[in-house]
């Protein structure tokens, strides 16, 4: 019986790289370490990462505080923090976002999905109160929303060694947070804080100022201020 012709040929990098598997771990390593170098350095170096814009500055203590709760509950994994440059973006959240607004992100909160609406314009878009209530009971400010809800920001406290400790880590990474702001942050939690107090006050909800769902306010009422300004600002040009 006659056998078949064996046409196949060996790929020199199957005989050159994948037959050596001690070779082949160590460029493995290599080829990653590269990548993560190349996506982990802009997150944390100011001078690789994009150009400040004017018009954006470093988040408050208070609002860094609110931050740091948004990157603990995993806010990021429903929501977005990047308008495309896509008319059908722009129309539902408004201006695409520049790169210079996430000058001071440590890291940034691109997201990667939208199970929620996209949060890079949020700021002043809802009176104080509506956002206690959304975080109290999604349902009650969006019908049908599957978001959970985060009862606990309401009687939690944040620490304000804590939010120290936190400028002080933004300091050392490049963000321009001046000495004297750095020994000042609980003057500044406190004035921040009291002004989200009142505010709900008016609105009748009670709360005191170093409850964590006052952070979030803070943070979520800065996100994207910034960046309508500096669009504002380049528009008049």
């Amino acid at each position: 019986m006659t056998q078949p012709n064996d046409t196949h040929t060996e790929h020199w990098h199957r005989r050159l790289l994948e037959g050596k598997s001690a070779l082949m771990a160590v460029l493995t390593t290599v080829a990653i370490s590269i990548g993560g170098l190349v996506e982990i350095i802009p997150m944390y170096s100011l001078a690789a990462g994009p150009q400040a814009i004017a018009e954006v500055s470093p988040y408050t203590p208070l609002e860094l505080a609110g931050r740091d709760v948004y990157i603990r509950e995993g806010c990021y994994n429903c929501h977005s923090q990047m308008v495309r440059p896509f008319r059908s973006e722009t129309m539902r959240y408004g201006p695409w976002t520049r790169a210079g607004e996430y000058a001071y992100d440590r890291p940034f909160q691109l997201g990667s999905r939208r199970i929620g609406p996209d949060l890079q314009r949020l700021g002043g878009k809802y009176p104080d109160a509506w956002h206690y209530e959304h975080m109290r009971d999604p349902r009650s400010t969006s019908p049908g929303s599957i978001m959970p809800t985060y009862g606990w920001l309401l009687t939690d406290s944040y620490d304000v060694a804590d939010v120290t400790a936190s400028v002080q880590a933004m300091q050392t990474l490049g963000v321009p947070y001046r000495d004297d702001e750095v020994a000042q942050v609980a003057e500044s939690l406190s004035k921040q804080a009291d002004g989200i107090v009142a505010s709900l006050k008016g609105q009748g909800i009670e709360t005191t100022p170093d409850r964590e769902i006052v952070a979030m306010i803070a943070y979520l009422q800065r996100l994207g201020v910034d960046g309508k300004a500096a669009v504002a600002a380049a528009e008049a040009k």
